[in-house]
């Protein structure tokens, strides 16, 4: 039975990020639709310590300080590519990375 169980967690953890995405990337371009991508992204300590703005195709990063802008910075190829599975591919072509 629990082997079951542990089948059925599994298969639901593999389809809610896809069944999220999905609902994420059908739903009108905002600002509150580009914040939920980037928190989503990039988890929670990250975004607590950033805010984005969608300007084009450019994702304006503003980050707390110059660390926090590094780190964004190493991760650029990563980050771009979680946030376009949620807001749709190309959405974001580069990211723009200020204090």
């Amino acid at each position: 039975m629990q082997r079951r169980y542990d089948r059925v967690v599994h298969q639901v953890s593999q389809f809610m990020p896809r069944a999220l995405a999905e609902v994420l990337r059908k739903a009108p371009l905002s600002p509150e639709k580009v914040e939920f991508a980037w928190r989503t992204a990039v988890g929670p300590a990250v975004a607590n310590v950033t805010s984005v703005e969608l300007k084009g195709h450019v994702l304006q990063v503003h980050a707390k300080d110059a660390t926090w802008r590094r780190e964004i910075e190493r991760s650029v190829v990563v980050i771009r590519s979680r946030v376009n599975a949620l807001l749709g591919d190309n959405t974001v072509r580069g990211l723009n990375v200020i204090l």
